[in-house]
């Protein structure tokens, strides 16, 4: 056989062979890759752009680390189900993911808020070593298996404000009788200094408000609330939000459908879930300022909660924890978790990181910076 003759034969014989090696090949890709398309229903409408914005973080870098084999379509509250069904939803397969908030549940378990945020528990990187390192995940995940639940962080707002008030909070007698518009954990412990808790949709907090049907009502943080126009009618905007020191928004997966995925897809979504969650509060950190100013310029009038008014709420929040722990053992594991990493977290977070930031808003005041 000739040279070229030779060259010729091994040239097809090895075409044959890489043809054949991609067919056996191309069906474990397939496999390892499989086109994917979910729903995501979410708890809050398109106007809260940055908490709903959160779902479609996580689709998009889902999408574009998949070359679009895993696609999420992002539905708003009311577009598939109602924003506080969004969990009930993801469990029953209707959708396969909520985007949701854990406290939204509180009246199925006290134990759905835990995972969420509960009154005087962490800010939000405290929320976040818990929930990632010191096992708050797999924790809520025990409690969320029995509903047909699997979650993961999906989001955080900061700590958010007090809320708006028509008159000044002064003393623990100016909160009796006072009708606000608050729910679930907080609304329970407010309850006990004679607040008339008051649950209210979104779009009814503001003519609330102006006819005086409601005195107060808590919402989220200077980029949302200044949406809403609550200064015009509630000036005194108090702060911090006891109730919500560092909320997680969830995303909460159908159990089924999330151990159906190939192992490679679990670990993508986890890292588009983690970075999902870091997105919101840094979006958050940077808009709230701005806003807080603005607010401010069109007569919102700051206010911090007095030191009475918080000591007399936190007196209220361990009762209430007393008596769920006494008696719901699955809110009693996370809880106890949760409250020994706290001592420890505020032990640190009051050496280097309450002193220097102390020092910086000083200079702040002082307008050097």
């Amino acid at each position: 056989m000739d040279r070229r003759s030779f060259i010729r034969k091994a040239g097809a014989t090895g075409a044959g062979a890489v043809a054949a090696g991609a067919a056996f090949a191309a069906p474990a890709i397939a496999q390892s890759n499989p086109k994917i398309t979910w729903r995501m229903a979410s708890s809050f409408p398109k106007s809260l752009e940055t908490v709903y914005g959160g779902g479609e973080v996580m689709a998009k870098m889902l999408s574009e680390a998949t070359d679009g084999n895993f696609q999420i379509q992002v539905f708003a509250a009311g577009e598939l189900v109602p924003g506080l069904q969004a969990a009930d939803a993801a469990s029953a397969g209707t959708v396969e993911v909520a985007h949701t908030v854990g406290y939204y549940y509180w009246g199925k378990d006290p134990a759905w808020a835990l995972g969420s945020d509960v009154p005087f528990s962490l800010n939000a990187r405290g929320r976040n070593a818990w929930h990632y390192h010191g096992g708050g995940i797999e924790l809520y995940n025990e409690f969320l298996a029995k509903q047909n639940l699997f979650g993961l962080p999906g989001g955080n707002t900061g700590t958010q404000m007090g809320g708006w008030f028509r008159k000044e909070i002064n003393t623990l007698d100016d909160l009796k009788g006072l009708k606000m518009r608050i729910a679930g954990f907080a609304g329970a412990v407010v309850e006990k200094l004679g607040v008339v808790p008051q649950q209210l949709a979104g779009g009814d907090v503001y003519p609330s408000l102006e006819k005086g049907t409601i005195d107060a009502a808590e919402w989220v943080g200077p980029f949302d609330d200044e949406k809403l126009g609550f200064q015009k009618v509630a000036p005194y905007y108090y702060y911090a939000g006891w109730w919500e020191g560092g909320p997680t928004v969830h995303f909460m997966f159908n159990k089924d459908k999330y151990e159906e995925l190939p192992a490679a897809y679990k670990a993508i979504l986890h890292t588009a879930c983690r970075a999902a969650d870091a997105d919101m509060l840094q979006r958050y950190d940077y808009l709230n300022p701005k806003a807080l100013r603005s607010l401010v310029a069109n007569g919102a009038q700051l206010r911090p909660f007095s030191q009475e008014i918080l000591s007399a709420c936190f007196d209220a929040a361990n009762e209430i924890y007393a008596e769920m722990t006494a008696k719901n053992a699955e809110f009693k594991k996370i809880w106890d978790s949760m409250a020994a990493f706290r001592k420890d977290h505020y032990l640190w977070a009051q050496v280097a990181e309450y002193n220097f930031d102390t020092f910086m808003m000083l200079q702040q005041r002082a307008n050097k910076l």
